[in-house]
């Protein structure tokens, strides 16, 4: 509590009080009282006003500093009028009544908003599951009836499908725990399995694979970590060179196992290499090679590491990229 506009508020109470004090000795000394007596009266006066406001003070500040931290606490901070309990002052009733009419209003809103977040999420996620059909059905057609036109269309479809299954992950991002299944995989199985659903676009665009394969494990979720891997092959093909290269290979470090997704592309600006996986964010580099860029699907890949416990980072020296997912080994899981 600011104390200067505390007693700025109470300015008036003691002028007032100075100006009866005075009124009152200019009565008792028309009636005849002694300087003494008149001293004395005053004096005590003083000493009265003097404890009641410096007590209403500490009482007031001891109380302010409490609701303080109780709303520090508290991680929805509109519900505060909800656990402050009943003032004893009766402006301060009326106070907590405003906020608990506020604070319901609030609740009403933002229960409506997620709800209506959740209804859309519903619908983005039984929209991505409807429109897989026709897309599995247009590439059956397509690889049945092999030519030069089905070859692009099945390169677009590819690309139709990672759009569709970027929105789908993007949706189940916040809620991660709810769809994932955690076993033993061996990485190069996943990495394997990323390189085929992306091969007409490898292909189109004269990509080589470079695998040094090992048979090293981890324990995670292989369709989350597919779908992370497929946003960093697109990546690398987006920003490639006249003769792109993916090497994928293993580093060990300690009690860590860490995928390594390497290319020969443009590479990453030294000042852009902390914010690539914010929302939104391109780089410069981006910038020039695309337009219609989105800057999505590397904070995709943050968002999803993080929820899997997974670690990731990228480095880049001028040209090229390595992105490298980490993956701690727990000790009583091996042993096991």
């Amino acid at each position: 509590m600011n104390s200067k506009l505390y007693w700025k508020q109470k300015l008036p109470v003691m002028l007032l009080n100075c100006f009866c004090m005075i009124g009152l000795a200019v009565f008792l000394r028309v009636t005849a009282n002694s300087f003494d007596s008149i001293f004395l009266i005053l004096l005590i006066w003083i000493v009265i006003l003097t404890v009641h406001l410096v007590i209403s003070y500490h009482n007031r500040k001891v109380q302010m500093e409490k609701l303080l931290d109780l709303a520090e606490q508290l991680e929805e901070r509109y519900l505060l009028s909800e656990v402050m309990g009943k003032p004893e002052r009766a402006d301060d009733r009326v106070y907590c009544q405003l906020l608990r009419m506020a604070g319901k209003s609030m609740l009403e809103q933002v229960n409506e908003v997620r709800r209506e977040r959740t209804e859309y999420k519903e619908y983005v996620e039984q929209w991505v599951h409807e429109i897989k059909m026709p897309i599995t059905a247009m590439k059956l057609l397509c690889e049945n009836n092999r030519s030069q036109v089905t070859k692009e269309l099945l390169t677009q479809l590819e690309k139709v499908n990672r759009y569709t299954e970027q929105a789908l992950y993007y949706a189940r991002s916040e809620h991660t725990e709810k769809d994932y299944s955690v076993r033993e995989i061996r990485l190069f199985d996943v990495v394997h399995q990323s390189i085929a659903e992306n091969k007409y676009l490898l292909l189109q665009n004269g990509v080589g694979i470079d695998l040094q394969e090992t048979d090293d494990t981890v324990y995670s979720d292989e369709k989350w970590l597919c779908f992370i891997l497929n946003q960093m092959i697109v990546n690398s093909v987006k920003y490639r060179t006249e003769r792109p290269v993916l090497q994928f290979y293993i580093e060990r470090q300690g009690n860590q196992v860490i995928l390594c997704v390497e290319d020969n592309g443009i590479g990453i600006d030294a000042g852009d290499l902390q914010r690539i996986f914010e929302k939104g964010f391109t780089g410069q580099n981006g910038r020039k090679v695309l337009q219609n860029s989105t800057g999505i699907g590397l904070y995709l890949c943050r968002r999803l590491c993080n929820k899997l416990g997974i670690g990731i980072c990228a480095d880049s020296k001028g040209s090229g990229t390595t992105l490298r997912l980490i993956f701690h080994i727990n000790d009583f899981i091996e042993r096991v």
